[in-house]
């Protein structure tokens, strides 16, 4: 079994996937993550010295890797990965994909300001400036997360139902 993690920046991809993988008995992988190891890089100097494209790639190349893996696998995936090309449809394919999804008010609310820092694109944002930004560049994206096979609103939910929600679609 594969499942892939999908949602904007901050909505908890990450951290609920350690927790899904773990109570699944599952492998982990966070993409960023991964990608920063193997390019001795964070994700924002990789966009900015090797550009976008060359960052998607990688992302493209991690999807494929899981696709031809044995392993039961949780994948949390970069904010931007379901809007590239055809990762969405590749992602259905190979697995199961659940799409979380938060109002940009609770995600700006779950975000520290380290986590704002080392995002490019929220550097320098004021807490209003900050919900705007989400909430149009969650507009654009939301046709792509909205092809996932499960869309969960996470906002009224602790972690632990989701946890126990998505642990029960693996079954």
């Amino acid at each position: 079994m594969k499942l892939f993690l999908v949602g904007y920046m901050g909505c908890g991809k990450s951290s609920l996937g350690r927790k899904i993988a773990r109570r699944a008995e599952m492998r982990f992988v966070d993409m960023d993550s991964v990608i920063e190891e193997r390019e001795g890089a964070s994700v924002s100097d990789i966009f900015r010295y090797e550009g976008e494209e060359y960052f998607r790639g990688k992302e493209r190349e991690l999807i494929e890797e899981v696709a031809l893996s044995v392993d039961d696998v949780v994948v949390s995936t970069g904010g931007g990965v379901p809007t590239w090309q055809d990762n969405m449809s590749r992602m259905n394919e190979i697995g199961v994909v659940v799409y979380l999804r938060r109002t940009a008010e609770r995600i700006a609310s779950r975000l520290s300001p380290h986590g704002r820092q080392k995002r490019p694109k929220l550097r320098g944002l004021n807490d209003e400036e900050l919900v705007r930004f989400m909430r149009e560049n969650m507009a654009e994206r939301e046709p792509f997360y909205s092809q996932a096979r499960y869309c969960i609103d996470c906002d009224n939910l602790s972690d632990e139902e989701l946890i126990e929600k998505i642990v029960s679609i693996l079954k």
